[in-house]
């Protein structure tokens, strides 16, 4: 006589694959649905900023490497503040909620299904991703559009705290063997996990070695400033 199966025992696409979720319910929208909403709410975002920033005045003197700066800051409030902000608020219940934005990330989940465990590690760092590298990444949108002085100083901070939160989440999951990912699989692993947050690793990487470098020639210039005034006395 066969043993019926554990009253908590749900099938679920998610690795290890024995992982007990309780109050999982499947998705009733499409992969390609979920990923189109993604990438053409990001490519609004992408496009008017792109717009604004090559309008004439003084957001016209800005370049097409600082054009793209700009344009990633804009996507990256949208996907911090939005996106992994229903996260932080709604972790708790996304395995059995039926939402949009929750099922999108039942659908990443399967590339890290930290994520509908509700992982201590990743809940707390998104949260502090989405409400502080969110608001920021839009202040610096409005900082570099205005000219402020202030606008690399943001530009290093946002960068700093993306590199070390997008390092962490990688040599976490390092620590943990891969184990909840089909390691391998094209769309999962290399594209879900791999591919969409490596960008959080190269982007953030030359974004500070550009501030650094306009940081260093400002105070260079300050300090050069100084010395011909001291030279004068």
């Amino acid at each position: 006589m066969m043993e019926a199966p554990s009253a908590t025992a749900v099938l679920h696409p998610y690795w290890p694959r024995d992982l007990l979720i309780p109050n999982y319910i499947a998705n009733d929208r499409a992969m390609s649905e979920i990923l189109l909403f993604l990438f053409s709410v990001s490519g609004v975002f992408l496009l008017l900023t792109w717009v604004l920033t090559g309008r004439t005045g003084a957001t016209g003197r800005l370049g097409t490497w600082r054009r793209l700066a700009v344009c990633w800051f804009a996507v990256c409030g949208f996907i911090h503040g939005v996106i992994e902000g229903w996260f932080s608020l709604y972790y708790d219940i996304i395995p059995g909620d039926q939402s949009f934005l929750s099922q999108l990330w039942k659908e990443y989940s399967k590339g890290d299904s930290r994520y509908v465990i509700a992982d201590n590690f990743t809940v707390c760092m998104e949260t502090v991703t989405a409400w502080l590298w969110g608001p920021f990444s839009f202040w610096a949108v409005f900082a570099f559009l205005t000219n402020k002085p202030y606008r690399f100083v943001l530009q290093l901070i946002i960068s700093l705290g993306q590199l070390y939160g997008a390092v962490l989440y990688f040599f976490t999951e390092h620590r943990d063997g891969y184990a909840h990912s089909e390691l391998g699989h094209p769309v999962y692993f290399w594209f879900y996990f791999v591919f969409m947050n490596v960008l959080w690793i190269v982007i953030p990487l030359l974004l500070i070695l550009d501030a650094w470098r306009q940081l260093s020639d400002a105070q260079a210039h300050t300090d050069n400033t100084k010395s011909h005034k001291s030279k004068r006395k």
